[in-house]
């Protein structure tokens, strides 16, 4: 890419604030309101361990010198396993997420047309918005990144105009009441709600992923990431606690469009109404960015040897069709077998798993800075420096698998294990990739020999950059 079009250190910041304060704080009021405004504590540990996960891939993103994202990150460590089960991981993350941004929009779409779905009718809704912003991507990014540039903001003025006007309504009596409802040790309170707002930060590896596309990365990059980091903690908790100030818990608890109430209390039902068009249409316009951002991560992986080649055969106008259909398919199998009586249960499913899938490779990501300083020559007084936070790193990132619950963690484990097991196929097709790109016989190239080769370019989310910009 050349300079001209590389983005600035603003650019590159507002991207990564940008790709968190997406669609995934539309529910997050509901959520937080099961625990209370104490819930406070988990947003004070998430944004900690947000920040040092910012700090360590700040880190990642100046020393490595392989391609790929997380994916070149894990390689240092785990070879060309590591790079493929990072890249397994993060597109089965996407893959789950699109389906829990989907059923946010039709929770609101409930209330912004008063009619009350049972859960087989959430589940077909869920479906028909998947279909439809995957139809929709079929003639390629440049319409689909011009609307989702416009929608998002939809998700993003809403959440900055509670943050800044909504002290007006601020009721400390309110906030009071809210606390903490369920009478809930600190300790607990901190910990109950550490998935759910990691869900909200998850993200924060975009600039990292996109190292290619920056002026000066080894610069730009770590300002990025703890810019758009460090922006988004603040406005996420301020506009979560603004509104436990203006909204009684009971009534937040049991909403399915918290933003939407909250500007009906701040305002008019009217006002409500709109708020709620802007977040469905949001929601909308992040769906069909990830539907065309997913497909591209598998479709560039597939070009790699990760994946099956059919992810990568796309029509006149780039775009991987099949591979899309091949992942819709799998979306809509997932949004049946959640299917729950509530949709906030469901909801619930979904971003635990997508969640406990995401953190893999940021575990994994942490471990191999050791070995990229080691490799770097990091002067051992700065490298135990940025050791110490990675570790703080992955003990949040393992609180918040322990906060995903049970089900999240068996079924996210069987699914990671599940990857494994494909990577013997995969690795079996790298080593004929590479025996052919050397003219050497298969059989004299060994699997030692491809690990230690370079990964081939593979940005994880190289996609979200060209479908926002």
């Amino acid at each position: 890419m050349s300079a001209a079009k590389k983005m600035s250190v603003g650019q590159l910041t507002m991207l990564t604030a940008v790709n968190m304060l997406g669609s995934g704080i539309v529910l997050l009021p509901t959520k937080l309101a099961e625990v209370g405004a104490i819930s406070i504590l988990s947003w004070l540990v998430t944004a900690t361990g947000s920040l040092a996960l910012a700090y360590a891939f700040a880190r990642c993103g100046m020393l490595s010198r392989k391609t790929g994202g997380m994916g070149g990150y894990a390689e240092y460590t785990f070879g060309k396993a590591g790079n493929y089960i990072t890249n397994y991981t993060y597109g089965l993350s996407l893959l789950i997420a699109n389906v829990a941004i989907s059923i946010t929009a039709v929770g609101y779409i409930q209330v912004l047309f008063n009619i009350k779905l049972d859960s087989l009718q959430v589940g077909l809704a869920t479906i028909a918005l998947l279909w439809i912003t995957t139809f929709a991507n079929f003639g390629g990014a440049r319409i689909t990144g011009r609307i989702g540039a416009v929608t998002v903001w939809g998700v993003i003025a809403p959440v900055v105009l509670v943050s800044t006007i909504g002290w007006f309504w601020f009721d400390s009596s309110v906030y009071a009441a809210g606390w903490n409802p369920h009478d809930k040790a600190w300790y607990e309170a901190a910990g109950a709600s550490v998935a759910i707002t990691l869900w909200a930060f998850l993200g924060l590896e975009s600039a990292c992923a996109n190292t290619d596309a920056v002026e000066n990365p080894e610069r730009n990059v770590p300002i990025a990431v703890l810019g758009g980091t460090l922006g988004a903690a603040v406005i996420y908790i301020v506009s979560t606690n603004v509104i436990f100030g203006i909204v009684g818990n009971a009534e937040l608890v049991s909403s399915t469009a918290p933003f939407g109430l909250v500007f009906a209390h701040m305002f008019t039902p009217l006002v409500g109404d709109i708020v709620m068009a802007a977040m469905v249409l949001a929601c909308i316009g992040s769906l069909l960015g990830w539907q065309f951002t997913i497909a591209q991560v598998y479709a560039s992986s597939a070009n790699t040897g990760y994946f099956l080649p059919i992810f990568a055969k796309g029509n006149k106008a780039g775009t991987p069709i099949i591979g899309m259909l091949v992942l819709l398919a799998a979306q809509t199998a997932l949004a049946l077998l959640t299917i729950s009586p509530n949709l906030s249960k469901q909801f619930d499913t979904l971003v635990n798993l997508a969640v406990v899938t995401n953190l893999v490779p940021y575990i994994l990501s942490m471990a191999a800075l050791m070995t990229m300083q080691k490799v770097s020559n990091v002067p051992a007084n700065k490298a135990m420096v940025t050791n110490f936070i990675a570790v703080v790193a992955a003990a949040y990132s393992y609180l918040a698998l322990y906060s995903s619950g049970e089900q999240a963690l068996m079924l996210g484990g069987v699914a990671t294990i599940f990857g494994y097991t494909l990577f013997g196929f995969v690795n079996n097709r790298l080593i004929r990739l590479e025996a052919m790109n050397n003219s050497v016989p298969t059989q004299t190239v060994s699997a030692q020999h491809l690990s230690a080769d370079p990964v081939p370019v593979n940005n994880l989310n190289k996609a979200t950059l060209e479908v926002q910009s």
